[in-house]
């Protein structure tokens, strides 16, 4: 192989390796992910710099095939071509923003990062590199989040060995003194393992089976508990009435998610059941893009899908005080949490139903990125997934 085609295949295969050991669902090694920015700066020509975009995102993002087949019970093919039209928009801000001038590529690739924080191209912006301020600037907020911004332009700068070797340095001091985020008080996050069943088997045994596990953890202490997206599948008034009975003569709070579905479609909500009786906690604001969010059947009048409430409810009353849900997907991009902490919640609650990723680490990572939005902001968290 000549020297030609030596380094820009040598830049692709880094960038493939990048991400998958920073996109592997440990905590501790986003900071891998900030290699990036370093070989996108290096590629050098636009094709060069599209491969590299388009090897680092397929890999971080290489369990959506086999999740798309689970969730449609079908042949790996739905999953590829999905993954491969999400992977579209990465690949085409990073290829238009790339240039040969490399006074100006820090402040192209700084536009890029951002345009892939915010809709509309953040909606499908997963594996931003900027995730992992929560790893090398735990507690410094805003300004641990400027400071990685800087940072990231940087990276794609002359100047890349320097803001590198300052950054590996901030790792290892993390990574030596890194603790988990710890739970509100009086707050239980309840993991369950019902697999594709959560929310589709509605019926009066299951129902009664997830009160028992509610109990079970009201029993350990625990005043507020925290059940997995869609654990009470559709809401209804006979699922609302079966529930705020079940608890009308306690001091718990259910927080928990389901549906709410009308002719036009459906929400995505996590709801609130005590003493008093139930309310809508907090409404989706970015669903599934493909599986459940679908705006193409608007503009063929069409009904169904789930509603994105975008930049609605980003924080939530809750007790004394305030709460920054987070459903699922809205895990995998940047600009829910960061719209939310804006508001400066209390603390995140994060929930999802991952039963179509097994097998996969998409999990894992969901785990990963709301534990380092936690770790950024110094705000406890609160995790329930169904797997």
């Amino acid at each position: 192989m000549s020297r030609d085609y030596l380094r820009p295949a040598l830049l692709i295969f880094a960038s493939i390796a990048i991400g998958v050991v920073g996109w592997s669902g440990h905590v501790l090694l986003l900071p891998v992910a900030l290699g990036f920015p370093i070989l996108w700066s290096l590629a050098q020509t636009r094709l060069v710099a599209a491969l590299v975009s388009a090897g680092y995102f397929l890999a971080a993002s290489r369990g959506l095939p086999q999740g798309v087949a689970a969730f449609y019970s079908s042949d790996i093919w739905p999953g590829l071509l999905l993954w491969l039209c999400a992977s579209l928009s990465f690949v085409v801000v990073h290829a238009v923003l790339w240039t040969k001038n490399t006074r100006v590529r820090p402040s192209r690739y700084l536009l890029a990062a951002v345009i892939m924080a915010i809709p509309p191209f953040g909606i499908t912006g997963w594996a931003h590199p900027v995730t992992a301020a929560g790893v090398l600037f735990p507690g410094w907020g805003w300004w641990g989040l400027g400071f990685m911004t800087a940072g990231l332009a940087g990276l794609a700068a002359r100047i890349w060995p320097a803001v590198a070797i300052a950054f590996a340095g901030l790792w290892l001091w993390s990574a030596a003194s890194w603790t988990e985020p710890h739970l509100p008080n009086g707050w239980r996050g309840v993991d369950l393992e019902l697999g594709a069943s959560l929310g589709r088997d509605v019926d009066l045994h299951r129902q009664r089976d997830l009160i028992a596990t509610v109990r079970n953890a009201v029993s350990d202490g625990a005043q507020y508990v925290v059940l997995p997206e869609s654990a009470l599948g559709y809401w209804t008034s006979t699922v609302e009435r079966f529930w705020t009975g079940a608890f009308s003569d306690g001091d718990v709070t259910v927080i928990t998610g389901a549906a709410m579905i009308d002719p036009r479609g459906y929400d995505n909500v996590v709801v609130a059941i005590d003493r008093k009786g139930a309310r809508i906690l907090y409404r989706e604001r970015m669903p599934v893009p493909g599986s459940m969010w679908q705006p193409w059947r608007f503009l063929v009048g069409e009904s169904g899908g789930a509603r994105a409430d975008f930049f609605a409810n980003p924080v939530v009353p809750i007790g004394a005080g305030r709460a920054a849900p987070l459903i699922c997907y809205e895990q995998l991009i940047v600009w829910p949490v960061l719209q939310s902490m804006l508001h400066d919640p209390g603390f995140i609650i994060a929930v999802g139903n991952g039963w179509w990723t097994d097998g996969t680490s998409i999990v894992a990572i969901q785990r990963t990125t709301a534990t380092a939005w936690a770790k950024l902001f110094a705000k406890p968290l609160v995790i329930a997934f169904n797997t």
